[in-house]
């Protein structure tokens, strides 16, 4: 796991401006730095590498090729390097390996193959920039998922790329020209969805796409080698014929291969457990795969609703991994607030990227790779929403639009806290898969939905914070992205189907996979997700919706390959979610610090809110009637970000 950025100035101007661009992003890579340049044509390429596999100098990047006529930054993991090779000495007769780097032999294959079909060929993660000196053309590129960040774009006639947007703020001919618009969307979304970024002129590049840079084509577009929607569709259409032990049996054996693949290091390895379905399921696969105990890591904290620590040690002690945790007190939790700006580098407002950062802080003192178990939710039918829709939206939906919004009036008329009280002890007596924790939350986002028209506009809702962010964010238009016209988005699909298609294309990219890389690079560690190998991706998108979702409950299949290793009593429990007590925070230790940042005065002359709008919020919020604690969040995130980076 590496850093990568340079520029392309086609006249020449600014020679020597690479050095600050890597230093921004060291963090990504303490373990070596690389440069190189053709000053003729004005490409530089940077590189900080972070020393996974082949630690010797053979690994050192930029990488030139055998034949010398490509050079490659690249950062990420090929997982089935050792087969490509093989593949590489059958058919090209290359065995003058100078070291044992997936570097080295994704470069064989650009010289053989050329670059589509070598990405094609590949089971990984990665970003990357390829110069190509015979055709004198950059390409960038980035995994079918989008676990590895890329931003890119012009700038004072210079390209300029890099890991994170603190590589391009580093180059003195970057303008740092905030765009408007995309802060609407991270009022929605609580990112900034691809391929927006907070600046005007850059981009991130999407999932799956590779790009070819051309100085006399500026406004060349992204091309797909890989398109998930295509992937999607084609999958419906051609569903798996087996039963559903068949299922599970090849379910099982895919994970087993990705994570083998993905245990692959010459570095030591470990994985996160929450004690939840899927970081079971990946931990239980790697000591199953393991002739002595693996690593596992997991957080505490000190408010008991928000705590799964208990679960995970349980988890780890029935595998018999060698398991860490950490208990946070909340103080140690908000510690990490003043970070977040400069972690981030852009704005973004998960409030559970503080977790995150914790439990890759305290994995990083053990480990240098943990792998993770995100992606299950949106595979396997794991979240709330899904459920809701398959259980309630068509009965609800029948009923007559004013009855349902005087249903939704009395819901929102009580507060959740007063809801939390008067439906807590009730919720002892229910079965552990119908109870719900923070359930005063869960009914007002359901009151939120019940006037609503389509399961569309059900989950548009449900995915947003501010349901009207140009109203908020003053002077702008919010963006089009895939759910202005999701209904276009899978025509062959379930409702449900549809709303997993869109978090796997958004949610988990823009959302789950930017909050992870961040904050774990911040520290230095690299991060897996065995759930994303392609592989397993396209297998679930094959499977029938009745071998995820039965009797109400998600991840079926999932939860099947998992009982195998760790009984089904541990596991079976209401999901938690990965959260921080942010809503009461803002009533307490952190309401002078909020205030500040939220304070009509400065957002009057800031000029990007409409502060009567915030201040409402926080009225209502801080008077208890109402939780906006991730509306708010939102706000101040960008207040912070604002802040550490303004221009």
């Amino acid at each position: 796991m590496c850093g990568i950025t340079g520029f392309w100035d086609p006249r020449l101007r600014e020679q020597d401006s690479l050095k600050p661009m890597i230093e921004a992003i060291r963090h990504r890579g303490p373990d070596d730095t690389g440069s190189w340049a053709n000053r003729e044509v004005g490409i530089h390429l940077g590189h900080t590498r972070l020393s996974i596999i082949d630690l010797t100098q053979a690994g050192h990047q930029p990488m030139k090729s055998h034949s010398g006529r490509f050079v490659l930054v690249y950062n990420g993991e090929t997982y089935n390097y050792t087969e490509l090779r093989d593949e590489l000495e059958k058919s090209a007769g290359i065995i003058d390996w100078r070291g044992h780097s997936d570097t080295e032999t994704l470069l064989a294959g650009f010289d053989h193959w050329g670059i589509q079909q070598t990405i094609t060929k590949t089971i990984g993660m990665f970003a990357f920039a390829l110069w190509d000196k015979e055709t004198r053309l950059l390409t960038i590129g980035r995994d079918r998922l989008g676990e590895k960040p890329l931003y890119y774009g012009w700038q004072n006639g210079v390209f300029l790329f890099g890991s994170e947007l603190s590589a391009l703020r580093a180059h003195p001919l970057f303008q740092p020209e905030i765009n408007r618009n995309s802060i609407t969307l991270l009022m929605r979304h609580n990112c900034i969805p691809a391929p927006y970024s907070i600046y005007n002129g850059i981009k991130k590049l999407p999932a799956g796409c590779l790009l070819t840079i051309d100085p006399d084509n500026q406004d060349a577009e992204p091309v797909m080698y890989w398109d998930a929607k295509t992937m999607i569709a084609r999958s419906i259409d051609n569903p798996f014929g087996g039963s559903p032990e068949e299922a599970v049996s090849t379910l099982d054996n895919l994970l087993k291969d990705a994570v083998a693949r993905q245990m692959i290091s010459d570095v030591p390895l470990g994985a996160f457990l929450s004690g939840g379905v899927d970081s079971s399921t990946v931990a239980a696969l790697m000591q199953a795969s393991s002739d002595k105990p693996i690593r596992t890591f997991s957080m505490g904290f000190d408010v008991a609703e928000f705590n799964e620590a208990e679960h995970a040690k349980a988890v780890a002690k029935h595998l018999g991994t060698e398991h860490t945790e950490l208990y946070v007190s909340s103080k140690a939790a908000r510690d990490v607030i003043p970070r977040l700006p400069t972690m981030y580098s852009e704005p973004f407002s998960d409030s559970s990227q503080i977790p995150t950062f914790l439990v890759s802080q305290m994995a990083k003192e053990h480990v240098t790779v943990s792998l993770s178990g995100d992606g299950g939710d949106e595979l396997f039918c794991g979240y709330n929403r899904y459920v809701l829709s398959a259980q309630t939206w068509d009965r609800l939906s029948r009923l007559p639009v004013g009855l349902r919004s005087t249903m939704a009036n009395f819901l929102t008329s009580i507060s959740p806290d007063t809801w939390n009280k008067t439906l807590g002890p009730i919720q002892r007596f229910m079965p552990s898969s119908m109870a719900q924790q923070n359930i005063g939350e869960k009914l007002h986002k359901a009151a939120g939905v019940m006037p609503l028209n389509n399961m569309s506009e059900v989950y548009r809702h449900l995915v947003s914070h501010w349901q009207e962010p140009s109203k908020l964010v003053l002077g702008t238009n919010e963006p089009s992205t895939i759910l202005t016209d999701s209904n276009s988005l899978l025509q062959n699909g379930s409702q449900v189907e549809q709303m997993m298609a869109l978090d796997l294309l958004t949610y988990l990219p823009n959302d789950i996979l930017c909050k992870v890389d961040r904050a774990a690079m911040s520290v230095a560690l690299e991060t897996r997700v065995p759930m994303l190998d392609h592989r397993v991706v396209e297998f679930a998108w094959q499977l029938p919706l009745d071998y995820k979702l039965r009797n109400g409950v998600g991840k079926w299949v999932l939860r099947e390959v998992l009982y195998k290793y760790v009984p089904k009593s541990m596991i079976e429990r209401p999901k938690m979610g990965f959260g921080i007590p942010i809503g009461d925070w803002l009533r307490g230790p952190l309401k002078e610090w909020a205030y500040d940042l939220l304070s009509p005065e400065r957002l009057k002359r800031e000029g990007f809110f409409d502060s009567e709008m915030v201040q409402e919020k926080w009225q209502q919020h801080m008077s208890g009637k109402f939780n906006w604690q991730y509306h708010l969040w939102d706000i101040l995130m960008f207040q912070s970000w604002l802040e550490e980076n303004g221009n």
